[in-house]
Formats: C-alpha cells, sequence, structure tokens
C-alpha cells in the first residue's frame, strides 16, 4: 500500500479545526475518530488496525490541505469513506502477495461464537445451537481447539496481542497463524450446520 507522508504541523492543526466542527475539544475529538477507525479495521481482521487507521487519518488531513474545505460530508463520515478505500487497498495488497493470504477467506468474521444466531432464534434453540458448538469444538484435537479459542479471545488490542503471543508460541507468523485458524474456524462452522440442519428451523 502507498502511505501518505504524515501532515505537517501546520496541516494537523488545521485538520484537528475541522474535525472539531467549531468547537475546541483540546484533541479528544480527533482521539476518538482515531479510536473508532482502529476499532473499524479491527472488525476486519487487518493485522495493524492503528497503522490504517492513522495513514486513514493522514490520507484525511492531507486532502482537506488541497481542498481548502470539506463541507459536503461530516468529519466522521468523510473519515469513514477513506478508511473503506484504504481497506479495499489493504485487501488488494494481500491478495497479491503470495505469503499473505491473511484472512482472505475469512475476513470480517466475528468472534468465534454463536453470533450466527438467527434474531427469532428461542432461547431453547440458541442454547441447542450453543451445546452443538461446544460438541464441534470437543470434536477437535487438543492443539486445534486451543488455536481457534485463543485466537478469538479478547477483542480489540487485547486480541491482537493475544495472536501474536500464539503465533510467537507455534513458531508462525501471523499470516500463517490466520490461515491456520482460518481453516480450523471452517471445520467448526461445517460441523455446526450439519447439526444445526437437524435442529427445526425458526417460526
Amino acid at each position: 500500500m502507498k502511505k501518505h507522508s504524515e501532515p505537517t504541523q501546520s496541516t494537523f492543526h488545521q485538520f484537528l479545526r475541522w474535525l472539531d466542527e467549531g468547537v475546541d475539544s483540546e484533541g479528544q475529538k480527533y482521539l476518538e475518530i482515531r479510536r473508532r477507525l482502529v476499532l473499524y479495521f479491527d472488525r476486519k481482521n487487518c493485522l495493524s488496525p492503528d497503522e490504517l487507521a492513522d495513514e486513514t487519518l493522514s490520507r484525511v488531513a492531507q486532502k482537506l490541505e488541497e481542498k481548502g474545505a470539506i463541507a459536503d460530508l461530516s468529519p466522521a463520515h468523510y473519515c469513514y469513506v477513506v478508511a473503506r478505500f484504504v481497506f479495499l487497498e489493504y485487501i488488494r495488497q494481500l491478495k497479491s502477495t503470495p505469503d499473505s493470504l491473511d484472512e482472505s477467506a475469512g475476513l470480517g468474521h466475528p468472534q468465534l461464537s454463536a453470533a450466527a444466531v438467527p434474531s427469532g432464534a428461542t432461547v431453547e434453540a440458541t442454547e441447542r445451537l450453543l451445546d452443538s458448538l461446544e460438541r464441534c469444538l470437543n470434536k477437535l484435537t487438543p492443539g486445534d481447539r486451543e488455536i481457534i479459542l485463543e485466537y478469538y479471545r479478547g477483542d480489540g488490542r487485547t486480541r491482537i496481542e493475544n495472536r501474536r503471543q500464539l503465533a510467537d508460541r507455534l513458531g508462525l507468523s501471523l499470516n500463517a497463524l490466520s490461515i491456520r485458524a482460518c481453516r480450523i474456524r471452517n471445520k467448526v462452522e461445517a460441523c455446526v450446520r450439519t447439526g444445526y440442519s437437524e435442529i427445526d428451523t425458526f417460526a
């Protein structure tokens, strides 16, 4: 991905004023926007959400300097639009790098949980689905079960650090770990779907 240079001090101050929309937040608005961008990239399972958030903000700041003003969208909305383009570039880069497949088969997956439970599920049906998930996890080898549970443990920065530690412990790169976790998850999901097909459908 082609990275933009860091904005100058004057560009950065202009950017902060634009984010504040006339009300001096003493940098709090910037920190909040950055936090939300990091969470956005983290939900997409990007390996470096902080770097992608900073790249997004750098591009927005430079675009603001070039145009002088951005009035057609709110600051938060405009930052999100740019973030989507940054994410697409990130995906294209992964696909063009043989050793960087990452989550090409599993990007955007939520935590390994009952997140796929239909919204109209009854309590009984949900419990049966959770039981099915637990049975499928228990069918894995101890090693695979540990990997998949550790891979999706925690949230935000904690989850990222857990994955790095897990990769180090297994002697794998982060990309190799994500591929292995994706394959294990696919096995679990296939197992759950097979068991779930036998459960009564929801009304």
